[in-house]
């Protein structure tokens, strides 16, 4: 089955095509939203209110277009609500953090992913979310601009200080 015929089938009703895309895209939303909100726990949440509001929204999903950035949108507005609620991140141990965030760039040391984990930690969630989805993700500027739902030219500009922002907390924490 593929995305657009299980939104179809959810869309009348079937549970099992809703089971469909939740196995197929649960594990990257939770790497996701582990990115943002900077604990599993959360994430879960998150994702699990996430997939729920898309099953209720649906009708308006766009077939012309790629599922996972629909729900992704979806699933990034619940994190920001999440963060929205709390005064600050409660951080997970570095083991889970090392498995789902920094898993993609495992050729680092350990001595390396803890400075770069605690670095990305040090940021805003909105720049750990850009730097998570371009450099651990691999995604384009093309794609962050389709899922964060901006320019292109904004999400370069947006990447770049939040780059610069990531270079200044390595050098003060390295």
């Amino acid at each position: 089955m593929d995305d657009l015929l299980a939104v179809r089938k959810c869309s009348a009703g079937d549970w099992e095509a809703f089971r469909y895309l939740v196995e197929k895209y649960q594990a990257r939303a939770i790497g996701h939203a582990r990115s943002i909100v900077g604990n599993r726990e959360d994430a879960m949440d998150a994702v699990q209110e996430a997939f729920l509001d898309a099953f209720q929204a649906l009708g308006g999903f766009d077939s012309q277009r790629p599922f996972y950035p629909w729900l992704y949108a979806i699933l990034r507005n619940r994190c920001f609500k999440l963060l929205a609620g709390r005064k600050r991140i409660e951080v997970s141990s570095l083991e889970e953090i090392q498995a789902e965030i920094l898993a993609p760039a495992s050729s680092l040391s350990r001595e390396e992913a803890l400075l770069l984990e605690q670095s990305l930690l040090a940021l805003s969630p909105e720049d750990r979310e850009l730097i998570t989805l371009k450099h651990l993700d691999g995604l384009s500027y093309r794609e962050l601009a389709e899922m964060l739902g901006i320019a292109e030219g904004t999400v370069m500009s947006r990447l770049y200080h939040a780059r610069q922002r990531l270079r200044e907390r390595l050098a003060l924490a390295g």
